[in-house]
């Protein structure tokens, strides 16, 4: 039996996994992982990689005795899009790592027409209009701290920080550069009209690497760190959402939805046409983790809204409890309506409506649901737009597949057969893959999802459809 172990970064969990060549998950360790308070300003939120390593270091540790730690073949590290640091030539960070969730880009998004115009922008890089895009954080540092772009060797994205930590070799994961707004759509490389305009030369980012490519080896501080023998390889994924795509066993032209912290609706397909209108109203292409293929999709955030209803309204309370609150509750929850927007680059602040006395906790969760898939309904139908085909159905992973309600739901609502994976651990099992070509277990990550297969469990349009219709 082969291993492969996975370092997953999240946003509300670091963890480490182990799964064999059959595709199981043999073994896995979390830590809770927060941002961090920036120095400037209390409201500023940044990470501390240096604690993410060591998090993750502590949850290899405590699993791998659970194996035969000579047969662990390869490595491999996923985290979320966007955020990275400048670092030297030593690979430390000369400035902390700007969180996604930080607000100080929100006004660099809105003043980018000093350097180019949003749609140039967009035309060129595919990406979106989103305030958390690495170009944001590039452009506030080059605005606030210049004197660090002057003295940066390199920007790495963080899983390029911790991959380095690993093999002291400086590689730019494609997965992630494809989020920056950097990159050109039409090369797959960087944009060079993009980075002169912003004067950063193209030498600040390390060579790309794709998925299932090798970085480099553990060195044997690495080594002895994680508690594994040496010369295992280090293979490149990066971006969790493009390895959540590849696990599920998506087709081509079938729309997928990651339904987590953030909800993310996507394709695999070779091309996508994308107006101005539909980047203002979400929309964004990034590189898919197979070259040559891109990923149209849109994105809002979801669990994230669902996890403020949990801590705000229920008191430590359990989902069973919630989901039992909610499902008591008819379609429309008596009116009670939520506007999910939760972000400071959200045109309008979220809202609950409708509230009167007899309407309960219970009301609020349900109608968060609800709000979240007309969200869904309404991006599906620019992503048909967009990719140019009609849904017939739409598959399901992440930690909101899991909730059985909301599911049928997703169903009633869209008029589609909702296909949920079986897998629990999309991203993980879809970076594993490529880990398993990268170690050379598999020919390639086709071949190694080929052998393991994906099956998927179908909730259909229920006796709910006719209410949402009819509302």
């Amino acid at each position: 039996m082969s291993y492969v172990l996975c370092l997953d970064c999240g946003a509300t969990n670091v963890r480490a996994i182990l799964v064999d060549d059959k595709g199981q998950l043999v073994a896995k360790a979390s830590q809770p992982n927060s941002t961090d308070t920036g120095a400037e300003n209390a409201q500023y939120h940044v990470w501390n990689a240096d604690r993410i390593l060591s998090q993750l270091s502590e949850c290899a540790r405590k699993i791998l005795p659970e194996v035969d730690a000579s047969q662990v073949k390869g490595i491999t590290i996923t985290t979320f899009g966007v955020d990275g640091a400048l670092v030297d030539e030593a690979g430390e960070l000369l400035y902390p790592v700007i969180s996604w969730k930080c607000p100080r880009t929100a006004e660099v998004m809105k003043s980018i027409t000093k350097y180019m115009p949003q749609s140039r922008l967009n035309e060129l890089s595919g990406v979106g209009e989103f305030a958390f895009n690495t170009i944001y954080k590039l452009i506030w540092l080059k605005e606030n701290r210049p004197e660090l772009l002057e003295k940066a060797h390199a920007w790495l994205f963080i899983s390029n920080i911790l991959a380095y930590r690993l093999t002291g070799v400086m590689a730019t994961d494609r997965t992630m550069a494809g989020t920056s707004q950097m990159t050109d759509l039409n090369t797959g490389d960087w944009s060079d009209e993009i980075l002169g305009t912003l004067g950063i030369s193209k030498s600040l980012f390390p060579p790309m690497v794709n998925a299932g490519d090798v970085i480099g080896n553990l060195t044997p501080a690495a080594c002895e760190m994680l508690g594994l023998p040496c010369s295992i390889p280090v293979v490149s994924t990066g971006h969790d959402t493009q390895f959540a795509l590849f696990g599920s066993g998506v087709k081509e032209n079938q729309p997928f939805l990651s339904s987590g912290t953030w909800e993310i609706l996507m394709l695999r397909t070779a091309k996508a046409a994308l107006e101005p209108e539909d980047y203002a109203a979400g929309a964004t292409v990034e590189y898919d983790s197979k070259p040559g293929l891109l990923n149209p999709g849109l994105q809002w955030i979801a669990s994230g809204i669902i996890e403020w209803v949990k801590a705000t309204c229920y008191n430590g309370e359990n989902y069973d409890t919630m989901d039992a609150e909610a499902a008591a509750i008819p379609p429309g929850c008596d009116g009670v309506k939520l506007v999910p927007n939760f972000l400071p680059s959200d045109p309008v602040p979220g809202s609950i409506e409708g509230l009167i006395l007899g309407r309960t906790r219970g009301h609020i969760y349900r109608a968060a649901m609800e709000a979240l898939t007309y969200r869904l309904k309404n991006r599906l139908e620019k992503l048909e737009k967009v990719g140019g085909f009609k849904a017939t159905e739409l598959l399901l992973v992440g930690g909101g597949a899991r909730n059985k309600i909301w599911t049928q739901m997703r169903a009633d609502i869209l008029g589609l057969p909702i296909l949920v994976s079986t897998v629990s651990e999309s991203t993980v099992l879809g970076a594993a893959m490529y880990a398993m070509a990268g170690a050379g277990i598999y020919a390639s990550a086709e071949a190694a999802r080929d052998a393991i297969g994906i099956s998927y469990e179908t909730t259909l349009p229920g006796e709910q459809q006719a209410a949402y219709a009819a509302l």
